[in-house]
């Protein structure tokens, strides 16, 4: 029988394997955006049971800053009439850009930091942080936790796996979002000359990665935040393929494997994944929630790209056990149904909340019992 681990590059290089893959999206490790599954008394015997018939990627985040020091930060927190505010400041040369939360009760009003071209036109003059020896010293001070926590991974359960961020990242994430999708058809040039900036520092902190063998798979997730209907696929094919292509480029050349995250609406794109080249795109959602088959991605990326998904997470809540098992495989059936195509069964999302109800435990059982049935 195969290990889980063996099970994953097996299917990751569309080689048999003997079971069904599966994988959870549980990491070894605590992190910061999902619940401790060793020790949530909901997770444990999840955990425990998915310890014996699951793939386990242990998900890990160092990072370096993106702009130099000579770009400050500073976040301040007061009281003003009855809010709570907390306001995040960068600064360089004179030059501002403020974010701002609010929060009475349960009323939150907030301004992101870039809310118009003149803010962007801000961002563009602030120095990034592409010095090789700084980012060394910084992600070397991570380093030693890292390799603890790369230590204690047993290794038979799957392969650790870094989330580095990219190029895109920082805009989505600091950005007015209706204004984001207007810099596509008002500004793209600068997105663009900003991209191209950040990525300077994305090549390093990838090298310094991949040079020290960190890790033997990638999660890149900055595709699904421009895409269409959001922003055009002309747009998409500018502000996220070359550069998503470089960086699953420098992956491959280290012998390392790439998972792409994406949700939403993927089948105008789905000829762009084959493009930038990763091994494996978690997920592929039909409608009502994106609109693409499965079948549909099997046709296009043949034994080209592994399909991870795809039961919605809310499946999870609402179904019984025994349509849960029915579920898993119908998405079986429908990959078996398009020869040459690979699959490892997931939810379409990890462990956030930190209570679950026991119909939902039940449920990730039966998932997980039902797929262990499964022979490929």
């Amino acid at each position: 029988m195969m290990t889980a681990r063996e099970r994953l590059f097996a299917v990751l290089q569309g080689k048999p394997v003997d079971m069904l893959p599966v994988w959870l999206l549980f990491p070894y490790h605590r992190t910061s955006y999902y619940v401790d599954v060793r020790t949530n008394p909901c997770y444990v015997p999840i955990f425990e049971k998915s310890k014996q018939c699951a793939i386990m990627l242990n998900r890990r985040n160092p990072h370096s800053p993106l702009f130099s020091p000579e770009v400050t930060s500073e976040t301040v927190e007061t009281e003003e009439d009855g809010w709570r505010v907390r306001r995040w400041t960068l600064s360089y040369c004179g030059r501002t850009l403020t974010s701002e939360s609010r929060r009475k009760g349960d009323r939150h009003i907030s301004k992101p930091l870039l809310t118009s071209e003149e803010d962007l036109d801000v961002l563009l003059t602030f120095p990034i942080n592409d010095d090789r020896g700084l980012i060394t010293e910084q992600l070397r001070e991570q380093g030693t936790r890292y390799e603890q926590e790369k230590s204690e991974f047993p290794l038979d359960y799957g392969a650790m796996m870094l989330d580095l961020g990219e190029p895109i990242g920082f805009l989505y994430g600091n950005s007015d979002l209706q204004e984001f999708a207007m810099w596509s058809l008002a500004c793209s040039d600068k997105v663009v000359q900003f991209l191209d900036k950040a990525m300077e520092h994305y090549r390093l902190v990838y090298q310094h990665c991949l040079e020290r063998n960190w890790a033997d798979v990638y999660f890149m997730v900055g595709s699904e935040l421009a895409s269409p209907p959001m922003v055009s696929r002309d747009t998409f094919q500018k502000w996220i393929v070359p550069y998503a292509r470089e960086l699953i480029d420098m992956i491959h050349a280290h012998g390392c494997y790439v998972i792409q995250h994406y949700h939403g609406q993927i089948k105008l794109i789905l000829e762009d994944f084959l493009y930038m080249g990763a091994d494996a795109v978690h997920t592929v959602e039909a409608p009502p929630t994106g609109n693409c088959t499965l079948s549909e991605a099997c046709a296009v990326w043949k034994d080209r790209i592994t399909i991870i998904g795809n039961i919605q997470y809310d499946l999870f809540r609402s179904l019984t056990p025994d349509q849960m098992r029915q579920e898993v495989r119908n998405v079986v059936a429908e990959i078996q149904a398009n020869p040459r195509s690979r699959l490892i069964l997931s939810p379409t999302a990890g462990p956030y909340e930190e209570e679950i109800s026991p119909r939902m435990i039940e449920n990730y059982l039966a998932f997980l019992d039902e797929a262990s049935k499964i022979r490929m």
